[in-house]
């Protein structure tokens, strides 16, 4: 058994087609399928049922798929870590959620340049349930996702916890009432994510556990649109703490809950349970704590500070507590 065979064959289970698996492999079918042939002989077993044009695994070829893709993710790593510029040092590929991504990749490569950390981050920015199946597939080496999650393949560290704000314009009423509450939003419009956002199904669960279904009025799939059409007044959204910044639009309004139960969400970093993690992605994950500090759901101070705009630039949102 050969790697090469196994990147075959992982192509062919992962294309369902032995023509498609060739093309992305560079090499022509009929080489591919002996290959495939070969490891069948090897094994002693059928790895694949032909069903036409479309393959599918057969028990033994899904046993073989998952111990495949730990072979190859460490043969790949190891590969990297031998091939890594020194003056780039390790090279670590992290995913996070777009509730995540731009408050905190910021804060850690600004935390590596000041304290000279060489290290080589490259990164993506997508949902949780695609970020988790990077992870799974190798693609990542880690993720910053929101809790509660569930995958007995995933190693899951919690990294902090952090309040969730309601955000209004300026004029709306709520931006000046004495008590905001969940139950507080049963009438208004809201602006939310996109159906995948983690954040968007925890905001339908506050609302469920209040008894109301949120009335959506515009979905997003950025942060910034989000608080834009919220500035201009036409609706409102619930955002974590960490998502006030300096350079918000004028007119953002962001308000406390009041209440005995506080909405607050966590935040994990995740890595796959049986893959030993390389140099960047250890390193990541040691920058990463240190950055967010002791895990805490705290409304008295950021779980991490991004690094601020110049201040020629610097416009404070309106805060009302």
């Amino acid at each position: 058994m050969e790697i090469y065979q196994l990147r075959y064959f992982l192509a062919v289970a992962e294309t369902g087609n032995f023509t498609k698996a060739a093309q992305r492999s560079f090499i022509s079918q009929p080489s591919l399928s002996q290959q495939i042939l070969n490891l069948e002989e090897e094994f002693g077993q059928k790895l694949f049922n032909r069903l036409g044009r479309k393959v599918v695994l057969t028990e033994a070829g899904r046993t073989l798929r998952e111990g495949a893709r730990r072979i190859i993710s460490e043969a790949d790593l190891t590969l990297q870590e031998l091939k890594e510029n020194a003056t780039d040092g390790p090279r670590v590929n992290v995913g996070a959620i777009p509730t995540v991504a731009p408050f905190f990749f910021p804060a850690v490569l600004a935390h590596c340049r000041a304290s000279d950390i060489k290290l080589n981050i490259h990164t993506q920015e997508d949902f949780r349930r695609p970020l988790a199946e990077a992870v799974l597939e190798g693609q990542l080496d880690c993720a910053l996702i929101s809790l509660p999650f569930n995958e007995p393949r995933l190693l899951i560290e919690k990294l902090y916890g952090e309040p969730l704000w309601l955000a209004v314009g300026a004029q709306h009423p709520l931006a000046h009432a004495e008590h905001v509450t969940f139950d507080a939003l049963r009438e208004e419009h809201f602006i939310l994510l996109g159906e995948a956002s983690s954040l968007t199904l925890q905001i339908q669960h506050f609302c469920g556990s209040h008894d109301f279904e949120p009335r959506i009025s515009h979905r997003c799939s950025q942060l910034a649109t989000a608080k834009s059409l919220t500035a201009m007044g036409l609706g409102i959204t619930v955002l974590p703490k960490s998502a006030r910044s300096a350079t918000d639009p004028a007119g953002l309004v962001f308000r406390k809950f009041t209440g005995p139960v506080q909405p607050s969400r966590d935040i994990a970093l995740v890595r796959h349970r049986r893959r030993q993690p390389g140099k960047g992605a250890a390193l990541f994950a040691e920058l990463a704590r240190k950055v967010v500090g002791p895990v805490r759901v705290s409304d008295s101070a950021p779980p991490f500070r991004p690094p601020a705009p110049p201040a020629a630039s610097r416009v404070a949102p309106e805060m009302i507590p």
